[in-house]
């Protein structure tokens, strides 16, 4: 032996004699050994236990819930371990049993460690073998506590820089080592650690602790993570050779796990997989059964028939994230959830804390969705437009919002959710219903849906819904210095805005009523002359309208926005309209009902906020105009016939590229979109299942509107002052509706916008698209 590996030898003799010494008097006097521990910073006192190895609730599952036939159903399950926490009655005792006369027979009445085993381990250490083991169940905590808080703290960030990443990885694995390796120090710090832990924690508590953080073999977590995923029982349902071979995975979980994916410990180590029986698994499971025998814990009996017994998993298993949630059509607005849970400053004040509440886990989050409409909801957009086309870029999608509430309580899209973002063209990880922020695209035009904005506008500048006006004809261009925008330095300027009806038959003499009927652009231009292009932005925003991507097509307050040309989300609109609804009380949007840990506490969640966004009077007189959008003119296709008003406004852009239908009843609102994701390609020339795309919204909608008012009812809106419908003259009588065509609202073609006087002309918003999100359609001014 060199001289080198005698002095390391000798070193390591002292080291582990010195421990060994202090552990032989714990056995005589435990007093005097707390107190030998104190002679060093290595083996300072146990007082001061780091507060992160106090018996806690450890990282585990969250569960997002939707309601089904009025009960709630678990839809989909995050987790970085796969782990929900039992207390100690929710443990078989075969598993107690099993883990203590294998792992520790000890256990109950030694002082935290294995005072033989631990002797053993530093002696032949010290002999110049590797540093030998011998920890109890107490110790066996405090290591796998303290490699939990590597995996929390030191991650590698996979969008960071090699450099980032190689010093990161550099961090990680020294806590690792710290937590985990094997030297003299850190089994020293075990040491001290699981003295401190007896002495302040009960052996049951401890037992249940470790039994609630070991791995089982890759992302399984204690024992009724285990229990569910290899036998599908809860974790106090476990048989007496169940609760052996989960004891037996513990010596090696990798490689004696019981799914097939045993990772094999070196190139000489037999097959351990269904083929054989699990072999190597029944050979460990058989000595535990023996260890419970030799201790008492069972009977020959009992040890002859499980020993028996074939390992038989029935594998469960339970996917992280929202893919699982395709399977109840909710992938999307699982998605938007996950979304609320990481930017709602209600879940803390910053990202870091939010992200670090919703990975810890352990919420039961109850969310809005209504399943049984979702079904309905994506049943009848899937029934009108496909996940996919050859020559269009097809894209479709659907919100239904409770008024007065703000609840989501449906959420579909035409492709299915693919998290990953992998799949072919008919899957996406783009939640086409919903803000860019919120996992969504970079929003569309609205076309004519917009209108019922102006509509606000003009009511509330004292105008009537059955005024006339001269809506001019399609085709005719308005002087950009007829329209002011108060916000952006009053009066504009710069060539005329050419616009362009659905029928160039449409235009002339006419009241508000027709045109909102017909969605005449021409007429809204009119309208929108009398008007300040600010108070129409003011009332959009004030019902929630925004840019769905402000960064990529901000909102932008120019004549050609009267028509739709802003790009706006699904949700948004859907929202908006049940604000109108609402008596013009705005109330945004919740997804979650309420989220309660596995303990039992109640986790605050956002609550809606309402305000009255427009007069309420301005609310029913718009109502009562957009009440014969549905009956009398361009969204009579979509009709649900059933007695339940609704209110509601088409809308279109160039070419059909994006489609709209917009509607509330006064118990709840929907917004249904179909159109390009990009391209600029004519709708009206592309069918599926017998109907031309252009026209999918209308049989989509008919079919969920049908649903929605079966489930929700709904009654008469409430009845508008005759002033803002006939004026301050009462004799003023109500026009006549003329019938709406076949179409959707029309379509028109602009040369320029315009901003505040002096400063020219403003182009039209473009659409980029966002950095990953696919882009909209190319800028339009059709209304």
């Amino acid at each position: 032996m060199t001289s080198k590996r005698i002095l390391g030898a000798l070193g390591a003799f002292v080291a582990m004699s010195a421990v060994a010494g202090v552990l032989v008097a714990a056995v005589v006097t435990p007093t005097a050994a707390v107190a030998s521990l104190a002679v060093s910073d290595a083996t300072d006192t146990f007082n001061g236990l780091p507060d992160y190895l106090a018996l806690q609730p450890l990282d585990q599952t969250s569960t997002f819930y939707a309601t089904k036939g009025g009960k709630e159903v678990p839809i989909a399950t995050f987790y970085a371990q796969n782990r929900e926490d039992v207390s100690w009655k929710q443990i078989a005792q075969t598993v107690k049993d099993a883990a203590v006369d294998t792992e520790d027979p000890r256990f109950y009445t030694e002082g935290g460690i294995d005072i033989y085993g631990t002797i053993r381990g530093a002696l032949a250490t010290s002999s110049g073998s590797d540093v030998q083991g011998g920890s109890s169940i107490t110790q066996q905590y405090v290591k796998n506590i303290l490699v939990q808080r590597c995996d929390e703290q030191d991650q590698v960030d996979p969008d960071a820089s090699a450099k980032v990443q190689a010093k990161q990885e550099k961090v990680f694995e020294q806590c690792y080592a710290d937590a985990a390796g094997v030297t003299v120090s850190r089994k020293i710090q075990e040491i001290r650690y699981a003295v401190g832990l007896s002495k302040k924690y009960s052996k049951q508590d401890i037992l249940q602790s470790y039994l609630n953080i070991v791995g089982f073999g890759g992302e399984i977590y204690g024992v009724q993570a285990a229990a569910k995923y290899y036998f599908d029982v809860d974790a106090d349902q476990l048989t007496l050779p169940e609760s052996a071979t989960l004891v037996a995975i513990l010596n090696n979980p990798n490689y004696l796990r019981v799914d097939d994916q045993a990772i094999k410990p070196d190139s000489s180590a037999q097959d351990n997989d269904s083929k054989d029986g699990f072999a190597a698994t029944k050979e460990r499971r058989d000595y535990v059964l023996q260890r419970m025998l030799v201790h008492k814990s069972i009977t020959e009996t009992q040890y002859k028939k499980a020993v028996a017994t074939p390992i038989t998993p029935k594998i469960t298993s339970t996917q992280s994230g929202c893919q699982s949630a395709v399977a109840y059509d909710a992938g999307f607005f699982c998605n938007y959830v996950e979304h609320v849970l990481l930017q709602d400053p209600t879940f803390g004040k910053t990202a870091d804390q939010r992200e670090l509440k919703f990975q810890r886990g352990g919420l039961n989050v109850y969310t809005t969705l209504n399943l049984d409409l979702q079904n309905t909801a994506q049943s009848a957009l899937s029934t009108w437009v496909p996940a996919t086309d050859t020559d269009v870029d097809i894209g479709g999608a659907n919100d239904s919002v409770e008024v007065g509430t703000g609840r989501i309580v449906t959420m579909v899209e035409n492709k299915a959710y693919d998290d990953a973002g992998t799949g072919d063209a008919s899957t996406t990880a783009v939640n086409y219903n919903t803000d860019y922020d919120y996992g969504g695209s970079a929003g569309f035009q609205t076309g004519s849906a917009f209108k019922a904005f102006d509509l606000a506008a003009w009511l509330e500048a004292g105008h009537t819904a059955t005024e006339d006006i001269d809506a001019h004809y399609s085709g005719y261009s308005f002087p950009l210095d007829e329209f002011t925008a108060s916000c952006q330095g009053g009066q504009l300027s710069g060539s005329p805005y050419q616009v362009y009806n659905d029928e160039s038959s449409e235009g002339g003499e006419m009241s508000v009523l027709n045109a909102t009927e017909e969605s005449v652009n021409t007429a809204f231009m009119q309208m929108a002359t009398q008007l300040d292009l600010c108070d129409i932005a003011k009332v959009a925003e004030a019902l929630g309208v925004h840019s769905a991507s402000p960064q990529t097509n901000p909102f932008q307050i120019v004549p050609s926005m009267v028509i739709g040309t802003n790009y706006i989300s699904p949700l948004t609109m859907a929202t908006a309209y049940a604000g109108i609804a609402n008596n013009g009380m705005f109330c945004t949007n919740i997804a979650i009902d309420k989220i309660t840990t596995t303990a039992g506490e109640n986790v605050a969640v956002p609550k809606s906020t309402c305000t009255q966004a427009i007069p309420a009077t301005v609310a029913a007189a718009m109502a009562w105009t957009l009440e014969h959008v549905i009956t009398d003119g361009t969204a009579t296709r979509a009709e649900p016939d059933d007695g339940t008003p609704i209110l509601a406004k088409t809308g279109t852009t160039d070419n059909y590229e994006q489609n709209w239908l917009v509607t509330s009843s006064s118990k709840v609102a929907n917004a249904i979109w179909v159109g390009q994701i990009s391209g600029s390609d004519d709708l009206q020339y592309y069918d599926y299942n017998g109907s031309e795309l252009a026209n999918a919204k209308f049989y989509a909608a008919r079919t969920i509107l049908q649903a929605l008012d079966s489930n929700y009812g709904g009654s008469e809106f409430t009845t508008p002052p005759s002033t803002l419908l006939y004026g301050s003259s009462e004799s003023t009588t109500q026009n006549n509706s003329t019938t709406g065509g076949d179409t959707s609202n029309g379509t028109g073609t602009g040369t320029g916008s315009g901003t505040g006087t002096g400063t020219g002309t403003n182009p039209q918003p473009t659409s980029s698209p966002s950095p990953s999100a696919p882009a909209t359609n190319p800028p339009s001014t059709g209304g």
